[in-house]
């Protein structure tokens, strides 16, 4: 008789844990899709969650429309176990709805939502040290007199989809990755206003290199599209950011400092599924998690030596074991 109840109590353990766990994710943008950046980034971590465990997903586009905001956040938690949202722009929306759905879980990825309610858990990037890493890239290269286009003025770019926080703590790392490189260096931003209009941010980028900047450091989503061309139509060099971007101008994108969403999406859910996950938590990621980093590839090798692309990697451990010290932007 024991032995039927202990079977019984086994089956019901497991079919607890099969219907507990979350089913239908949902993922919500303040921009669209189609940026070959920062929304595609978590888009695929999303497409992974369903190939690896067979949930349900659905992604709402907000299109950086207001009046989409606190209905389509609204739909994702009436339908979701799980919220995966990028909430700039609509923070106040997320914390109303998640004091409404207490049982759902709310996750916030790249800011900070504070919620004295301790619903929403937040992943915050410490994206000054892969940021860091770009303005090595692009000190290195100002600074290589053999590499065709370089001016001797040590001047090298940024451009910015708009002037917020996360984007000036991009900026603060970059400088102080060129700064590690040559003091003398000088960094030129330009914030466009808008993350998803390839031809403002090809002007921006047509007016630095015309100030004659050799690298621009894209920080700008879609926008940001918009300066590797001009990179590839002047003969200048840029970096790109959040995907490897690296194969869209050959020859002219050195390198990507990566934002990896999707892999982060992927930890948080696989802390949920395991029990690890407390809702309220503060996940801060960056080189030493593989969270933001360089991408290294042939289009890198194209451009620099085995031996540059060695010496930034040396330098990239040194952030890692924390020889090197990169300040944060919101210290």
């Amino acid at each position: 008789m024991k032995k039927y109840v202990f079977i019984f109590v086994l089956v019901v353990i497991f079919s607890f844990t099969i219907f507990a766990a979350p089913k239908k994710v949902a993922y919500v943008i303040n921009g669209s899709l189609g940026d070959q950046s920062f929304y595609d980034s978590g888009y695929a971590g999303i497409q992974k969650l369903k190939e690896d465990y067979g949930i349900e997903a659905r992604v709402i586009e907000c299109n950086f429309d207001p009046s989409l905001y606190y209905p389509g956040l609204m739909n994702a938690a009436r339908w979701a176990d799980i919220v995966f949202v990028i909430s700039y722009g609509f923070e106040e929306e997320l914390k109303t709805i998640a004091q409404m759905f207490p049982s759902k879980i709310f996750v916030n990825i790249d800011t900070v939502v504070e919620d004295p309610q301790g619903i929403i858990s937040n992943v915050d990037y410490v994206e000054e040290e892969g940021a860091f890493m770009a303005g090595v890239v692009a000190g290195l290269v100002t600074t290589m007199t053999e590499l065709p286009g370089i001016n001797p003025d040590k001047l090298i770019g940024a451009v910015g989809g708009d002037d917020d926080i996360v984007i000036r703590s991009f900026v603060y790392g970059y400088e102080q990755g060129a700064k590690y490189v040559d003091p003398e260096i000088q960094v030129k931003t330009i914030y466009v206003g808008t993350w998803d209009d390839p031809v403002k941010g090809k002007q921006a980028a047509l007016q630095l290199y015309s100030q004659g900047v050799d690298v621009i450091f894209q920080i700008a989503s879609l926008t940001g599209v918009g300066v590797l061309q001009a990179a590839q139509e002047v003969g200048k060099y840029a970096i790109g950011v959040d995907t490897n971007q690296n194969s869209l101008a050959p020859g002219h994108v050195i390198t990507s400092d990566l934002k990896e969403v999707g892999k982060s999406i992927e930890l948080v859910f696989k802390d949920i599924i395991e029990g690890n996950y407390k809702p309220g938590s503060l996940y801060k990621l960056g080189l030493k998690e593989g969270a933001v980093g360089l991408a290294i590839d042939e289009y890198t090798y194209q451009i620099l030596s085995e031996e540059t692309v060695n010496k930034i990697l040396e330098i990239q451990q040194d952030v890692i074991e924390g020889k090197i010290e990169v300040k944060e932007y919101r210290e």
